[in-house]
């Protein structure tokens, strides 16, 4: 990274390939973005990533308002990764949905994928939006890797193909060990994911489900009650704590 890195800079997520002196193409949404609301002007800089090939600075190309391009200068970040984390949730409601989504982001899962149990509120999942959210998160925070959004899927298709080498942390306020950092501190490292589930609880055949699993971690998250995007982050922040990369 150049010293004189500007971490105040515009950043945009685009989905072409980057490298040096390639151009960029821009979507209508994009050119309104930067040249009607931002107001940039020709010639302006903005730093873009798609989640592959690191961020570069990129010059813009004004071709009048409603059409503009970039021009990729040099790179200003190799691409970096994260933890091997993946994120499973319950889906909430559309605003605490969109919080839910964008902590996750910010604090390194690599994959989020809504499950759908018995108590689950929202009925729908907007995958658009999610992406949307993802999107907005790295932009805003200077998140280089975009986590994959995958389909919804039932809690329990998802624990009869669970990856024998995934951990799998289930978020239990009847966890026999009380202690978090203690439950944490006993899993080995390697790849891990967080389960929240929904404000209702899990159904006693789910929980059954759940606690027969080989690869499960029970983990209390604290005497206090949560709602399901609090305990989001709250188990977010103690893995990566223990066993990601704040280490």
């Amino acid at each position: 990274m150049s010293d004189d890195y500007d971490f105040r800079a515009q950043r945009l997520h685009v989905t072409d390939d980057l490298g040096e002196g390639l151009p960029v193409a821009l979507s209508r949404e994009q050119t309104n973005y930067l040249v009607n609301v931002l107001r940039l002007s020709d010639g302006a800089f903005v730093h873009v990533f798609n989640g592959r090939d690191g961020e570069w600075r990129a010059v813009l190309v004004r071709k009048g308002r409603r059409d503009a391009a970039l021009e990729i200068e040099r790179q200003t970040r190799a691409q970096s990764g994260g933890p091997d984390l993946h994120y499973l949730f319950a889906p909430l409601k559309r605003t605490r949905l969109d919080y839910m989504v964008q902590k996750a982001t910010e604090m390194g899962a690599a994959r989020l994928m809504p499950v759908i149990t018995r108590h689950t509120v929202a009925e729908r999942v907007n995958l658009d939006r999610m992406r949307a959210n993802v999107i907005e998160a790295a932009e805003q925070c200077g998140i280089l890797r975009v986590p994959e959004v995958a389909e919804p899927i039932s809690l329990a298709r998802v624990l009869g193909v669970w990856d024998a080498g995934r951990r799998l942390v289930f978020c239990d306020e009847a966890a026999p060990i009380q202690d978090p950092i203690r439950a944490l501190q006993a899993v080995p490292p390697g790849p891990i994911a967080i389960l929240i589930g929904p404000e209702g609880g899990f159904a006693e055949d789910e929980r059954a489900a759940l606690t027969a699993l080989p690869q499960v971690v029970r983990l209390a998250l604290g005497p206090r009650i949560m709602r399901a995007d609090t305990a989001a982050v709250a188990a977010l922040a103690l893995v990566n704590a223990v066993l990601g990369d704040w280490r």
